[in-house]
């Protein structure tokens, strides 16, 4: 053993495992390339820059890792080194590291292939909410060979590392103060960079959002997620002055209609109808899990999975060019109840402080409404219980002992076993959750209450399971029949709510949370946020097609309208009916905030960025364009003062 090895013999361990790390982690980079091969850039410099890129990321992650690790060889005395104690640690804390990591690794698979990205907040978000996920997994996995084969792999890399002599020479060389330090120090040192001068965008490099994804380190990525899921707007992106801000909005949002109520920063108005109202109709409100546009043959899917809704589509008022304003349920919540555009980090159905706010349901409470909130699985699950309970929603769900605080008042129903025929990790089948609706209008209609019904399905999420026999597609199988299904179980409560005293009187709003996947290339692939909307069962005359393009925070404005009804409003959503309509839409991650007004997109990104786009509707692709600063102004606006009037605590 030279002077060299004989120094850092003690590190030995260390060493292969930081290798092997690198190494696997550069693999799973490669597995990704090839996954994506018809869309990420192959071009030679774009290849060698997505893998030093993600070495770079690599080094500070293992770094991270491997930290309690220097620190205990740096704290072990000498005479302790291959001690019973020194070895029943090290080998623990090796083996058990090497599982987490190659789990880690399975489960960055799993995620890409759901999600088409490194780990991010859902992934977080995910850790939080275990029942739901963990059960996912069991069935959507074969969760024993997946244990099975990390076991073996863990115990594969093991027996490497014993072979190299790793765990030996470890156990049998003694080290300096001078090299303890030298090793800690260059540690922490590194430690420290990462920390506080790197950040995980840094890595988005390529216009090609695969490229920059792959440069990432999936659990580095996860950290920043986890540290970053909370973002204030002035702090990370363009701004301009509040005055301006709120003037351009409120020029936006002003009609014939509306008569603002202040001066302030405040986008208070009140909305006067000439015509007088309608009687206070019934509204059953279903938000569809995933429902992408793309499913349906009126967009020109040729699978014929969606039958009921396309026939729906020609005897309702379906928005044809409607977007969702996010890619997860909790946006897609926000952007129905406040009428608001996604403020960056956190939905505000997941924000502390989201109680009292100003809702549709403050709209339909003000009418007499009874208000209920109606889902099959646990609404613990993202804070659902906690918004909804917050803002005046009777909560009918199926939960497992969670309880609401006791701030929240509100009525709590469990969904009894009695009431369910078919449940997954998610919760129980759309015609369960569905039946369950109707129960509870028969027995408000009973009470000669009107009622809005707040549904969310959730049959089309994956592992994909639903009823067996219902459709000509196997449980289990694949998104598409989970989609048919859905269309099934709104056909089959349709069927049953015809059959009602109260359906006359009732009008039927069906809208998906968000689409199935909304990954891309680009860094917003503008298709994958198009849904369909209906509105159901209003007279035969206002059946209609609208063409315009709008938003998910549109429909409700609209609806009202439709209704003639004169209401408060602190909504940033507009009735697409109306002449004065401009026609745009919002929509974003957690990072990247988005107006579109039909072909041109507008990117705002953290770290104060910006990007001006073409959007080619038939190739779905985004040409870089030059900035048009009123453009860039208007989508700040949308944003600075959404975020500006929740964190100010002004939509109470």
């Amino acid at each position: 053993m030279n002077k060299l090895s004989s120094s850092y013999g003690r590190y030995a361990l260390l060493t292969y495992f930081t290798i092997w790390f690198l190494v696997l982690s550069q693999f799973l980079r490669i597995v990704f390339f090839i996954w994506q091969s018809d869309e990420v850039s192959w071009n030679v410099i774009d290849f060698l820059r997505t893998l030093l890129t993600g070495l770079f990321y690599d080094l500070g992650t293992v770094a991270f890792i491997a930290m309690s690790s220097v620190f205990y060889y740096t704290i072990v005395p000498n005479k302790w080194i291959g001690s019973f104690l020194d070895k029943a640690l090290i080998y623990f804390f090796t083996s058990l590291t090497v599982f987490i990591l190659v789990f880690t690794f399975f489960a960055e698979l799993t995620f890409w292939d759901e999600f088409k990205t490194r780990f991010n907040f859902i992934a977080v978000d995910y850790l939080i909410y275990t029942h739901e996920v963990v059960a996912n997994i069991k069935q959507s996995y074969p969760l024993p060979v997946l244990i099975g084969g990390v076991l073996l792999l863990t115990l594969l890399f093991l027996f490497i590392f014993s072979k190299k002599q790793a765990f030996q020479t470890t156990f049998s060389s003694k080290v300096n103060l001078k090299t303890r330090l030298e090793v800690l120090t260059t540690t922490i040192v590194i430690g420290l960079f990462f920390g506080f001068f790197i950040t995980n965008n840094q890595a988005e490099w390529s216009s090609n959002r695969y490229n920059s994804e792959i440069s990432k380190s999936g659990i580095y990525s996860f950290f920043a997620a986890f540290r970053n899921n909370q973002m204030e707007y002035v702090d990370f992106y363009t701004s301009i002055n509040n005055d301006k801000a709120f003037k351009i909005i409120k020029n936006k949002l002003a009609d014939r209609n509306s008569v603002y109520s202040t001066n302030n920063y405040a986008i208070h108005r009140k909305i006067i109808d000439s015509v007088p109202s309608l009687e206070n109709k019934n509204v059953v409100f279903i938000l569809v899990e995933s429902l992408s546009g793309s499913f349906l043959k009126e967009f020109g899917n040729k699978e014929n999975i969606t039958p009921f809704l396309d026939s729906l589509a020609q005897k309702s008022i379906f928005f044809e060019d409607l977007y969702a304003t996010g890619t997860r349920t909790v946006r897609g919540m926000e952007a129905v109840t406040l009428c608001i555009p996604p403020t960056p980090g956190q939905s505000i159905v997941k924000r502390p402080d989201n109680q009292n706010l100003y809702t549709i349901c403050s709209i339909f409470k003000s009418r007499k409404y009874d208000c209920n909130f109606f889902y099959g699985g646990d609404g613990y699950f993202d804070n659902m219980n906690a918004y909804f309970g917050g803002n005046g929603f009777n909560i009918y769900d199926r939960g497992r002992g969670s309880v609401l605080s006791d701030a929240i008042k509100t009525t709590r129903n469990n969904i009894i076993d009695e009431e369910v025929t078919f449940e997954n990790a998610w919760g129980i089948c759309d015609e369960d959750i569905f039946n369950k609706m109707l129960k509870v209008a028969d027995l408000q209609y009973k009470n000669q209450k009107p009622f809005f019904n707040f549904v969310m399905t959730t049959s089309n999420h994956r592992p994909f399971t639903y009823p067996s026999g219902k459709i000509d597609i196997p449980s289990g199988t694949s998104r598409q029949g989970a989609v048919k299904y859905t269309d099934f179980a709104l056909k089959e409560l349709f069927n049953k709510a015809k059959t009602k005293p109260w359906f006359k009187n009732t009008v039927f709003v069906i809208i998906a949370d968000h689409c199935a996947s909304s990954a891309g290339k680009d860094e917003i692939d503008v298709v994958n946020y198009h849904i369909p909307a209906f509105i159901v069962n209003l007279p035969e005359s206002q059946n209609q097609k609208i063409a315009k393009q709008c938003s998910q925070i549109d429909l409700w404005p609209t609806l009202f309208s439709l209704f003639h009804w004169s209401y408060d409003s602190d909504f940033f959503g507009k009735n697409v009916l109306d002449n004065s309509f401009e026609q745009r839409a919002l929509m974003g991650t957690y990072r990247k905030l988005v107006l579109m007004k039909k072909e041109k997109v507008m990117i705002l990104s953290d770290q104060k960025k910006q990007a001006f786009y073409s959007w080619n509707k038939n190739n779905n692709s985004l040409k870089s364009i030059p900035i048009n600063h009123s453009f860039l102004e208007e989508t700040i606006s949308w944003y600075q003062t959404a975020d500006f009037l929740f964190t100010k605590k002004l939509l109470k």
